[in-house]
């Protein structure tokens, strides 16, 4: 019967982080959809342009972001949470670098990208429990 309970929990676990990976994904996607069709100085080359840059926003934010995070955390401290902000800004500035069909023209517009993909994050983190 232990046996049975340690394994259920073991299975919720993993289905609530595979939730948390899947809303990461759709995040990434609907941000940046979102981001090119509201913002004019974002364009997309293609819909599968839109579909890799959203999943690798959303890998990145599910894998790396929380190391990040960890690592900085003093300084997150320090800043109030101010800085984490600027990692969002860098990490979409990386998935922007990582492929040529994002065309983010300046840093007001990769600011306004980065607010609509955290206004995202917050509204299906805060929704989905």
């Amino acid at each position: 019967m232990l046996a049975f309970l340690v394994i259920y929990g073991i299975f919720l676990f993993v289905m609530k982080l595979l939730k948390n990976f899947l809303l990461q994904l759709a995040v990434g996607v609907l941000g940046f959809y979102l981001a090119d069709h509201f913002i004019s100085e974002v364009t997309l080359e293609s819909t599968e342009t839109l579909f890799y840059a959203g999943i690798t926003i959303g890998i990145i934010n599910f894998f790396i972001r929380p190391i990040i995070k960890l690592i900085t955390f003093p300084l997150r401290l320090l800043t109030l949470g101010l800085f984490t902000f600027f990692i969002n800004i860098g990490i979409v500035w990386f998935t922007k670098a990582l492929f040529e069909g994002v065309e983010i023209e300046g840093f007001i517009a990769l600011l306004y990208t980065t607010i609509i993909i955290w206004i995202m994050e917050f509204i299906t983190h805060t929704f989905s429990k």
